[in-house]
């Protein structure tokens, strides 16, 4: 099992993503002999050894299911415990594309907070590649480097460090471990801080693209200052706003349909009060007094037709539970979109280093020129 590789069949030790509702994801290591009990029943452990991967299973009970998923990033990103805010795919996958990242980029992340872009790094830049992630929080770096572990991310290195005051170099056998960062991401509170402390890990060779995950256009202000200060180029701020899209079957409704049902519909009504009125007469010709809420006997009461022609001419399965893609109806493929954009994550702002282009803070040129 891994998050970076993949393979059909379950074995025992793996770690699965047992998929229960559409709000409860469950990751479990599965051992032989346990169980995982959920609110649509108990499952056995070892029902799940030997499964394939995506393979639904029945509860001991057989009164409910659940299916067990291969790991993604994007699966642990919607299960995973919150230590942090933490940066969903819709700008992951945003982020990993603007800054060219791929199979064998050096990538500087920090910090790491709940590891949920860590392990979608991981996955992108392969076994060829290297992550060095920073946290300075203690307990959420201990609980991100046992996750990064038991995941089996080798090409991850986490470090617990202050990188703004204390810098991105990380010492090895008393000296300095050669970083050459391709690429940045910077999730900190103030990372204008840290900006200058990027010049000694990044790639000297190649350009270099960093972005800042900020959630105040303030902070996105002092970043942009920095960046300008120390060399970066091309520098913009953008904001991902994601909507989800729903594909599905939908019914053909067609007018002439609609308007023999609405013909039908008056038929049975002029039907039903015709009926009424035969009946009042009846009784006044037989000497009884009609009055609301009258009854006939059991005996005399009309029975109810058979549902399908009670309800008369109906072409849109309404009043029945039609399944979608029913055969003995028509059927077109549609899209949905949600009417509501998702609510503002963070401002992400890009700026690339270039080995071949130099850079002159404005400040600094108007300087020269006065001297």
């Amino acid at each position: 099992m891994s998050f970076t590789a993949y393979k059909d069949t379950i074995e025992e030790g793996d770690f699965v993503f047992c998929w229960i509702s559409r709000e409860i994801i469950k990751p479990i290591h599965v051992k032989a002999g346990e169980v995982l009990g959920t609110r649509f029943g108990i499952f056995s452990h070892d029902d799940m050894i030997g499964s394939l991967y995506g393979a639904q299973i029945s509860s001991a009970k057989g009164y409910g299911f659940i299916h067990l998923l291969h790991p993604s990033p994007e699966l642990w990103t919607l299960s995973l415990p919150h230590r942090t805010q933490i940066v969903y795919t819709p700008d992951s996958s945003y982020i990993t594309q603007r800054l060219g990242i791929t199979v064998g980029t050096r990538v500087i992340e920090a910090g790491t907070g709940s590891a949920s872009f860590s392990h979608s790094f991981a996955r992108t830049i392969g076994r060829e590649g290297k992550l060095f992630t920073y946290e300075f929080h203690e307990p959420r770096y201990v609980e991100a480097k046992q996750e990064l572990e038991e995941h089996g991310l080798t090409n991850v290195e986490i470090t617990h460090r202050d990188v703004c005051n204390g810098g991105f170099e990380i010492e090895e056998n008393g000296a300095s471990k050669d970083i050459r960062a391709n690429a940045v991401f910077l999730d900190l509170p103030s990372p204008w801080t840290a900006i200058p402390n990027l010049s000694s890990v990044i790639s000297k060779d190649s350009r270099v693209g960093v972005c800042c995950f900020s959630p105040c256009i303030e902070q996105v202000t002092k970043t942009v200052e920095a960046l300008m200060a120390h060399g970066w180029s091309s520098i913009e701020m953008v904001e991902v706003s994601a909507k989800r899209w729903e594909a599905r079957k939908q019914m053909v409704r067609r007018v002439d349909d609609a308007v023999e049902r609405l013909r039908d519909v008056k038929r049975r009504k002029d039907a039903g009060i015709q009926r009424r009125k035969d009946d009042i007469a009846r009784e006044a010709l037989e000497g009884t007094e009609p009055s609301i809420g009258d009854k006939r006997p059991a005996s005399e009461t009309p029975q109810p037709e058979e549902k399908t022609k009670e309800t008369g001419f109906n072409p849109f399965g309404k009043g029945v539970r039609v399944r979608d893609g029913d055969p003995q109806w028509e059927w077109i493929n549609v899209s949905k979109v949600e009417s509501d954009i998702k609510s503002h994550t963070s401002y992400l702002t890009f700026a690339y280093m270039d080995p071949n282009i130099r850079v002159v803070n404005p400040v600094e040129e108007v300087a020269e020129i006065i001297a």
